[in-house]
């Protein structure tokens, strides 16, 4: 259950590297408007290094195939809804000019039976 528990932290926190390498020169323009594309790929390979950091700790300790409790599958739905629930408030957060609206916790209520159909033994 600790694995799991630790995983899954694990997953949260490299998530939170990975919308900020891939949204936060949007999110954060009006500091990033000077650099060239060049300047902001790099400054994002440079947030995504810690993105895997934490990514690849976490899939090993929560990989069934190294003792922990979950199989491929499943750590790769909990990634994928983890990766949306981050993104979610990352969004609501810092990008004023999309709003959330109906069809999109349709599409959240959708991937959360994904997790249940994945965990169903």
């Amino acid at each position: 259950m600790l694995r799991g528990l630790a995983s899954i932290a694990l997953l949260i926190v490299s998530n939170v590297f990975m919308t900020l390498a891939w949204y936060g020169h949007i999110a954060f323009r009006s500091k990033t408007e000077r650099l060239g594309m060049a300047a902001i790929v790099l400054v994002s390979w440079g947030v995504a290094l810690f993105e895997y950091c934490f990514q690849v700790p976490a899939n090993r300790l929560g990989s069934a195939a190294l003792g922990g409790p979950f199989s491929i599958w499943e750590l790769k739905v909990i990634q994928e809804v983890v990766s949306l629930v981050v993104f979610t408030l990352f969004a609501v957060l810092f990008m004023k000019s999309d709003t959330l609206r109906w069809n999109h916790a349709a599409g959240f209520l959708c991937l959360v039976l994904a997790v249940y159909f994945i965990f169903r033994k």
